[in-house]
């Protein structure tokens, strides 16, 4: 290769499983357990040994992930119960360590039922506290099916009161207050019915409001999820970038090269990268790692080259380079980073390009000298 090669790049599903593992329990970007031991077997080329340890990592990385949806389920019922101001107990979220996948799960299993029974209870709560402000109905407010004026028997008061109450646990606790005020105004309207099939039309409204209530809160809920899934994304995108920026620099500062960010910070869609060495005065390699997965990298001159000794050297420094490339792939192969080269330059094929500092750096020089001579 000569100034430029390109080559994409993949991780192996030990590197990606273990980084979702890291930024759950909150360690570095380093490999570990049986991620470290499914990137040694694919190494040795011990197929059974491979998938056994990559089954491992799989399987406690769901766990971890499904412990993570406990914590903010209980998290967003603490929030729910203390806006209701009720006191139904939650389980305490928990912080994931050395647990073995098994007690991961029964942890999920048990806290699943907890939090079935504190939404449950929840739903009561917000219902008591909807009917005992709704349900202050005189006692001439209902009459009858004969259509009869006067009191109303208590049964069919009973009945009515029994209704709402039991439907209005129907809606969830963590219905938005737009939401919960729409059914309560529906349930206000009992007290002006006068007979018991009015009581059903207005009952038969709460129904329909509630279930529209909780059709909304279901929606909301799921948009939720959809941000926590495209945050969690973008979290695992940035992991996996830096592990590949990491890995590529360790990799060539192990092969002697003196490595910096270049020009361009790292964003989110990669990064940029400098190599040069004490012995490469003139002479320094440009990289790019585009979204953890196209590397470009392109040696340039700091300065033209000005004779056909510059240009000898050029070829030479590309030859080192080339060798130092192939050296640093195997490097990562060995981190779980495979490259495929999709586009390289035999040495001293075509001059290289003078890097861009330089020509500004040449261009302002050439102006002032131009300046100087007008001024002559």
């Amino acid at each position: 290769m000569s100034s430029g090669v390109e080559a994409d790049i993949a991780l192996d599903a030990a590197v990606v499983l273990t980084l979702g593992m890291n930024r759950i329990l909150g360690r570095g970007a380093g490999l570990a357990g049986r991620g470290a031991e499914a990137l040694a077997a694919l190494a040795a080329d011990r197929a059974e040994a491979r998938a056994a340890a990559l089954a491992e990592v799989e399987t406690r990385e769901r766990a971890l992930r499904e412990v993570v949806e406990r914590n903010a389920r209980i998290a967003a019922l603490a929030e729910t119960r203390a806006k209701l101001g009720a006191d139904v107990p939650l389980p305490a979220p928990l912080t994931p360590g050395e647990q073995a996948p098994e007690e991961l799960t029964a942890w999920c299993a048990a806290t699943d039922a907890a939090l079935d029974e504190a939404e449950r209870s929840l739903s009561e709560h917000l219902a008591a506290e909807v009917t005992a402000r709704i349900l202050a109905v005189p006692a001439e407010g209902l009459t009858t099916d004969t259509g009869h004026g006067g009191p109303p028997p208590p049964r069919v008061q009973h009945d009515v009161h029994a209704t709402l109450e039991r439907i209005m646990t129907r809606l969830l606790p963590d219905a938005a207050e737009a939401e919960r005020r729409a059914v309560a105004d529906a349930a206000r309207l009992l007290a002006d019915v006068g007979t018991a099939e009015e009581a059903e039309g207005v009952l038969q409204e709460v129904r329909l409001r509630i279930s529209a209530a909780n059709r909304r809160t279901e929606e909301l809920r799921a948009e939720e999820r959809r941000r926590a899934a495209e945050r969690d994304a973008a979290e695992q995108a940035e992991a996996e970038r830096r592990y590949v920026l990491d890995s590529i620099t360790a990799a060539f500062e192990d092969l002697g090269y003196d490595v910096q960010s270049g020009f361009e910070t790292l964003t989110a869609d990669g990064g940029t990268l400098v190599l040069s060495k004490g012995a490469w005065p003139d002479h320094s390699v440009k990289m790019r790692v585009d979204d953890a997965a196209h590397v470009r990298a392109s040696m340039v001159r700091e300065r033209p080259a000005e004779s056909e000794d510059d240009r000898r050297l050029d070829v030479e420094r590309e030859r080192e380079w080339c060798a130092s490339f192939e050296a640093a792939r195997e490097r990562l192969a060995g981190a779980g980073i495979r490259s495929d080269v999709g586009w390289r330059l035999e040495p001293g094929v075509r001059e290289l390009p003078v890097a861009a500092e330089a020509r500004q750096t040449r261009g302002r020089a050439e102006r002032r000298e131009q300046r100087r001579e007008r001024e002559r």
